[in-house]
């Protein structure tokens, strides 16, 4: 039905098209060929009521054609802005999916060894999954929301290793309300556990520190790690990041990271 539709408005375009290039080349042949002028002035010897009726044809013409501009570039924009959400979500729905399956894994392990801190690892990782899944489809969640899940997804850890991590979390907010996409600041957090704590036999840490306010939110952390386990390319979380970035903040956002004696800092800055 709509492919029969598009079908009829090109046809009623292409009618237009050949109307208005039928009437000056049809005037232009009649006067000559038929009162044999070799001068031809556009409408010159015809009534001014047919002058007329021209003039107002190509207005009308005139109008509809910028009508239909103003349409298509409409059209576009809403396909541009579609696409921008559809690759926002499809990258969101690439957050950390091989940390769920650790955490399974791992689960199945400790069954049989520890019911009840199993049963607390199951309740927070039912938590991380149900924000990833809901709250992650949205286009902005608040920061107060995504900071809980931090939390979350630090308690987790903490309760996952069997050694001590230095875990400092320093939040200091005006407006706990202020929106900010989801799922952004785990890829930073994931990547000190997964290339930091996870390699470190002792002495981890990770310190985190974020402060908002209703113009500006600045994410900072940094973690130690194990030189030789560093992997040589970039990972697909910073592009992933970085992209998300590109999309959801465009020249609204700073981010930079430096490796530098065995510590990781990445610092991200959002402006509102």
């Amino acid at each position: 039905m709509n492919s029969i539709f598009k079908r009829n408005n090109w046809l009623v375009v292409k009618i237009f098209v050949l109307i208005t290039i039928a009437i000056p080349f049809g005037i232009t042949a009649y006067e000559i060929l038929i009162l044999g002028k070799d001068n031809v002035l556009f409408l010159g010897d015809f009534p001014p009521a047919i002058g007329v009726i021209v003039l107002i044809y190509y207005a009308i013409l005139l109008v509809l054609g910028i009508i239909w501009t103003i349409i298509q570039l409409k059209s576009l924009m809403t396909l541009k802005n579609e696409n921008k959400k559809n690759e926002l979500l499809h990258l969101q729905s690439q957050v950390n999916p091989h940390f769920f399956f650790n955490m399974l894994n791992n689960l199945y392990g400790m069954v049989d060894k520890d019911i009840e801190k199993s049963k607390s690892l199951i309740l927070k990782l039912s938590d991380l999954m149900r924000y990833s899944i809901y709250e992650g489809e949205k286009n902005l969640v608040t920061l107060e929301e995504e900071v809980a899940y931090l939390k979350n997804y630090i308690e987790l850890h903490k309760m996952r290793y069997h050694k001590n991590i230095d875990i400092q979390f320093n939040i200091n907010i005006d407006n706990e309300k202020v929106k900010v996409i989801p799922l952004l600041f785990i890829i930073l957090l994931e990547n000190a556990f997964k290339h930091g704590v996870e390699n470190l036999r002792k002495n981890a840490f990770v310190i985190i520190n974020i402060t908002a306010n209703n113009a500006v939110i600045d994410f900072k952390i940094e973690n130690n790690f194990e030189a030789s386990e560093l992997p040589e390319k970039q990972g697909i979380g910073i592009k992933n990041l970085k992209r998300r970035l590109e999309l959801a903040y465009p020249k609204k956002h700073n981010f930079t990271f430096t490796n530098d004696n065995s510590v990781f800092k990445a610092h991200l800055q959002l402006r509102q």
